[in-house]
Formats: C-alpha cells, structure tokens, sequence
C-alpha cells in the first residue's frame, strides 16, 4: 500500500502550481502574448553578471574534481565561514560557521527546521497570510498547525490575536517579511512587540517556543524600509534563508539555516538540524553553488525592475477601483476580490486571460496575489484586462 498523504499531495499539486501548469497549456493554444500569467513567483530579472562570472572562474579555474565533490554534511566550512561574517557585519548579531547549515534553498531550510522541534502533540502557529506549503512542511513534520490572521488592512502581526493563540503545546511560529502573498514588511515595532510577547509566553508555560523567520525576499525592498532581523531582537530564533529570489536563482536550489547562538542549548539545536538534515537526506547543498553565492553575499538582481512593476501595476489597479495592498518588498500585490468568493473572481479573471491566484490558497479568503515578477510589457498588456475585469462589478 502507498503512503494515502503523499498520494494525496503528489495527485494535487498546490493552487499556484495548477494555475501556473494552466498557463503553459493556454500560451500553447492561443499565444504567449495573449496571456497574462501573473501565477507564481518565478524571478524574471537576471542574476547579477556577477554570478555567471563566479561560475566562470570556479570551472575555469578550480580542480573539477573537488569543485563537483561533496562537502561537509552541513556545507563547505569556507562558505559558511563568510556567510557568518555577514550575518555579524550585517545585523550585528554574533554567527560563527557553528551557526550556519546549507540547504537547497528555503524550502529544504523549512523543513530540517520544523523537523528538528516538532515532537508529538506540539503545534505550530502560521500567520495568515503565509506561503501554501508551511502547511504541507509542517504537518509532514509532526506539529498541528494554528492559523492566526494578520490585522487588515496593513497585514502586520495582530498581536492580541496572537497571544490568545500561544498555548502549552505551542512550539513554533513562522514569520515571513517581507512577506509571500502581501509584500508587507513588518516594522520594528511589530518585531518588538512579538518578541517581548514570546518572550513573556515562555516564562508563563517554562518551555522554549521558537520564532522560525522565513527570509527568501529580505534584499528584496522599495525605498527606505528595513527588514528587521528578528535574532536581534529574539534569542530563539532559527532563520531560513533562500538565494533564489535576490540572486534569480530560484532552479539553483541554495540557501541556509541560521541558528541564533542566543538559542538556548543552541549548539542541541544545530545538532538536531543536523539529525533532521540527516533523516531527510538533505546533507552537502550543491556544492559548486555553495561557493558561488559565498562570493555574491549582498548582491542582487536588479530591483528597480520589480520596482518599475509595482508602481505600474500598483496605480492602474487602484485607478480601476481595485482595493490594493502597497507592497513594500517581494515581487506580489494582494489584491481584496470585488466580490466575497475570491477562487470565483480569479475563476473570472480566467476568462479575461488573467491568471491570479486566490487567497485562499494563503490561509485566508477575500483576496488574490499578482505575482509582478514578469515583463513590463506583459504588465503594460494586461491593464485592459483587469479594467474589463473590474468593470464588470460596477
């Protein structure tokens, strides 16, 4: 007999990968040009040239042998070295390579982590909105997984809902700013305020709860904003790190686990990332990419792109008489539908060549995402759609 979740999971793939399959069969029928996929967070920027000329040099230059060989189980000592050093020269807050676990990227960073804290009958808070597979990573883990929705309409942490939600068997809560669906920052206050309420949570119930920072957009911001780093704020703290969104590398598969050494036992900690690593066999990330993003550490694509999409997009919706969140990082609008059921409003923007994705897919209903990780020029095309699309409500 098959394992009946996995078949599950393997025979309905998540919201935003059926859409996104969708798409490529309806530019099969009718034309690239004639649809607007704004479906999934696939970066549409290049890597910086620096990336392609570390890659280069790395092939040109190193023993192909050891370039393409294994690395330590938690990564290159080398690379994790640096990536500690600009933990410590970015944030302030102390890293050493003892603090660092390379993975293949977010997703696998996610999941060594939720796997490395959950015992049975342990629960995982996920704020509302969040990314689709917390749930999948966490439940798979072992932990029951709590929903608590963020405040509208500026979406940072309602933290009154919060503190009802934290209970005895509460082990975890997953953070994502800026955030995937609603490109929300969350501001220092709200860094604050969260950490003195977890804080005053454990001393109630004598028992670590661990705040789990999801950061695969953290370069990724407008303007002046700041992404706070929440170990400064937190000792028990893991971050999960992708470079698959500032880098465009998202087919690479690299990123990291952070674990604060403010963490208590924090050195049990990264033992049990290295035990969950182990079990999942996800040890030695790609090792040539290890070196590669270790010589890129800071650097992105080019925002100003992304940035170019979300004023564009951002205007012309709220001119139409959209009621639009104002992203203030990542590459996502999040959008209220103009009617209650937000899977039959984007079942509509389907007739329209529009391709959005339902918020319910996010934990909570009454909105879609627009992914504005796309060509200007499909931006531009699309705007007669999406005023079609609205006008039909009025």
């Amino acid at each position: 007999m098959l394992n009946e979740k996995m078949l599950k999971l393997g025979t309905a793939s998540s919201a935003i990968r059926q859409l996104f399959e969708y798409g490529k069969m309806r530019k099969a029928e009718i034309g690239e040009d004639k649809v607007f996929d704004f479906s999934i967070g696939n970066p549409s920027v290049p890597a910086p040239k620096s990336v392609d000329d570390t890659i280069k040099t790395l092939i040109e230059t190193e023993d192909s042998v050891l370039l393409h060989g294994y690395t330590s189980a938690p990564g290159d000592m080398a690379v994790r070295t640096k990536i500690a050093e600009y933990i410590k020269e970015t944030s302030g807050v102390n890293a050493t390579a003892a603090n660092i676990y390379m993975t293949c990227g977010a997703a696998a960073s996610l999941t060594i982590s939720l796997t490395a804290l959950a015992n049975e009958g342990d629960e995982v808070i996920l704020l509302a909105p969040f990314f689709p597979e917390y749930r999948v990573f966490a439940e798979r883990a072992g932990f029951k997984c709590v929903v608590v929705n963020c405040r509208e309409p500026d979406f940072q942490i309602d933290i009154s809902a919060l503190e009802k939600a934290i209970n005895k068997n509460t082990k975890a809560i997953i953070i994502n700013s800026p955030n995937n669906p609603t490109g929300v920052v969350f501001s220092e206050a709200t860094v604050k305020e969260l950490s003195a309420l977890l804080n005053k949570k454990q001393e109630e119930y004598g028992k670590e709860i661990f705040l789990i920072s999801d950061e695969p957009y953290r370069e990724l911001v407008y303007g002046d904003v700041t992404v706070q780093f929440p170990a400064r704020y937190y000792a028990n703290t893991i971050v999960c790190y992708s470079f698959s969104k500032s880098l465009s590398l998202p087919g690479e598969r690299i990123g990291y686990i952070f674990v604060s050494p403010e963490c208590k036992d924090s050195a049990l900690v990264f033992a049990a990332v290295c035990g969950a690593g182990r079990a999942l066999g996800f040890v030695c990330a790609p090792s040539m990419l290890q070196r590669v993003v270790a010589e890129n550490l800071g650097k992105t694509a080019d925002v100003s792109i992304y940035n170019t999409n979300r004023e564009l997009l951002y205007n012309a919706l709220s001119e139409y008489g959209y009621t639009v969140v104002m992203p203030d990082g990542a590459f996502y609008l999040f959008v209220k539908a103009p009617e209650s059921d937000a899977a039959a409003f984007a079942e509509r923007a389907k007739k329209h060549e529009l391709l959005i994705v339902p918020s319910d897919s996010f934990g909570m209903g009454g909105y879609v995402r627009i992914s504005y990780c796309v060509s200007t020029k499909q931006i531009e095309n699309s705007l007669p759609a999406f005023k079609a699309l609205i006008e039909e409500y009025k």
